[in-house]
């Protein structure tokens, strides 16, 4: 800033209008036909007014992060202060698991799959004098795509172009499907790519503030839910920091394996109004009890998984999914150290795992 001020103050003003219309031109990509899209304008996830893609201008090179960057929001956890941020909430020296068990019978989006199966049951032995056995399991699954998932940045994308061709499919940062699509796993943004998440967490229990057991779907959850939330948990007067884990309960989770069609049917969630709020103050996280964390359906039939393509594609904002959070709420935690490291499987769209609390 010091010496762009100083430059402003040497520059006669001819001089200085051409240079920082050089500098734009430079730092900007060109642009797209910016009327291809123009029937999506005023659509809640469109930002900008050029319409070159279905989520208006186009979201790369990341501001923050960078042209070459494929770790997005996990970045914050490279940051001391962010760290230690989250280090401060550990006062009483508690943990608690608050992702759900893998099991056969877990609720699975779609097509997928879950089978676990012990090869010979012990799978070897016996050797030496001692009789040593062993077990080895073979799992067949979409090993970051079941149970409590995580999103990495490979998992979203957008197609952009009429063709449906793979160059016209974007991710975050720009990279394109025909770029970092493989049958073998993704060239870029798979999950070995992020940083480990040691971030303060913050659970927002919307089900509680609307004396409800759960939420029902496609109820989204707004502002002024999230505004009650905080109220009611004594937090009227918190606000949101980079970084932060952003948890939303809305109950959804007591139909988990109890009625697995109902918790398949849909899901509350966040709709675009808390989305920005959350891109805004640049958090680390966002997950919820829910399968999507959305709100699905969502009031605009046009928009499906927009919350996805927005923090995600967009913002590089990673995403945990079907998370365990009643326990946590009856204990009435509501500040938490979040501590969560994806699996770092190569070329991988997410990661399983069991994120912690600690209080």
């Amino acid at each position: 800033m010091v010496a762009v001020t100083n430059l402003e103050v040497a520059m006669p003003l001819p001089t200085l209008v051409c240079f920082a219309l050089g500098s734009a031109l430079l730092a900007t990509p060109a642009l797209a036909d910016c009327e291809a899209f123009r029937h999506l304008e005023g659509k809640a996830w469109v930002d900008g007014d050029c319409m070159e893609t279905p989520l208006g201008v186009r979201w790369w090179p990341n501001t923050l992060w960078g042209a070459d960057d494929q770790a997005g929001s996990t970045n914050w956890y490279t940051k001391p202060e962010v760290v230690q941020r989250a280090l401060a909430q550990v006062k009483q020296g508690r943990a608690l698991k608050i992702g759900q068990v893998y099991s056969s019978d877990m609720p699975l989006f779609g097509d997928r799959g879950f089978l676990l199966r012990i090869p010979g049951a012990p799978t070897g032995g016996a050797m030496g004098k001692n009789g040593m056995v062993w077990n080895d399991e073979f799992l067949a699954t979409e090993i970051s795509q079941v149970g409590t998932q995580f999103d990495g940045l490979g998992h979203i994308g957008v197609q952009i172009g009429s063709d449906g061709g793979k160059a016209e499919i974007r991710y975050y940062n720009g990279h394109s499907a025909q770029e970092i699509v493989t049958a073998y796993g993704l060239e870029k943004l798979g999950s070995e790519r992020l940083h480990p998440i040691v971030a303060r967490g913050v659970l927002i229990d919307v089900a509680a503030a609307r004396g409800v057991s759960s939420m029902e779907a496609g109820e989204v959850i707004s502002l002024k839910d999230v505004r009650a939330a905080l109220g009611k948990q004594g937090m009227a007067d918190f606000a949101l920091q980079p970084g932060d884990a952003v948890l939303f309960r809305t109950g959804w989770e007591e139909h988990w394996i109890r009625d697995n069609a109902k918790y398949n049917s849909g899901s509350p969630g966040i709709g675009m109004e808390v989305a920005r709020w959350l891109a805004e103050a640049r958090v680390g996280v966002t997950g919820a009890d829910t399968w999507p964390v959305d709100a699905v359906p969502d009031p605009d039939p046009d928009c499906v998984f927009c919350v996805h393509t927005f923090l995600q594609t967009r913002h590089g904002i990673v995403n945990q999914e079907n998370l365990k959070l009643s326990e946590l709420a009856g204990q009435g935690v509501y500040q938490f150290a979040y501590f969560y490291s994806p699996v770092p499987i190569q070329g991988a769209t997410g990661s399983i795992g069991a994120p912690v609390a600690v209080w």
